[in-house]
């Protein structure tokens, strides 16, 4: 799935905008999603109005970091397609998307706002894309149920993020969950 085009950037302006980019995604992580953006501005070591000029509101701003987050993961997604174990690559796949939920901090829920723009449909559309095949394959081999869609496991897997993001120990909480899910989710014997 591709994402919408841009003209392309000066390579000043590009790099500027990878700088607010990493800095944002580093004060999403720590701070949340109100994380303010004169101190994103301040740690990319660029003004106020290059911020402004490449993200003119925060939902741009979120928006940008959280493609990122989703192209990131459909590339992890297509590389585990060629694993010799889909449940595995499943698994190993989900384990991301619990990490990238419950490590920006809110961001999803920030987002709630762009439901229904171009940039939520296409961010939905890619990521369920991406499940769907890692799924596909994990039934095929009768590792899952065949009775599980890729849109109920990605609510499962988006819960298991929002109820583990802020405890101490969250990957050890969140790999435990995601292990009873799968659990749960493997087919009955017989």
């Amino acid at each position: 799935m591709t994402q919408p085009t841009a003209k392309p950037m000066r390579a000043d302006a590009a790099r500027n905008y990878e700088r607010i980019l990493t800095a944002a995604r580093s004060a999403f992580a720590e701070q949340g999603s109100q994380a303010p953006l004169d101190d994103i501005a301040q740690r990319a070591g660029v003004g106020n109005a290059t911020l402004y000029r490449h993200f003119p509101t925060r939902q741009a701003l979120l928006e940008a970091v959280h493609r990122d987050h989703i192209e990131a993961l459909c590339r992890q997604a297509e590389a585990l397609l060629s694993s010799a174990s889909p449940s595995e690559a499943l698994m190993s796949w989900l384990k991301a998307v619990v990490a990238q939920g419950s490590t920006t901090r809110g961001l999803a829920a920030s987002l709630m706002a762009a439901v229904g723009t171009q940039e939520e449909s296409w961010c939905r559309a890619a990521i369920v894309t991406s499940a769907t095949a890692l799924l596909t394959r994990a039934q095929q081999s009768n590792a899952i149920r065949q009775d599980v869609t890729a849109q109920q496991l990605l609510k499962f897997v988006n819960a298991i993020a929002l109820a583990t993001e802020t405890e101490p120990d969250r990957d050890q909480q969140s790999g435990h969950l995601l292990d009873l899910l799968l659990n749960g989710l493997r087919p009955a014997p017989g």
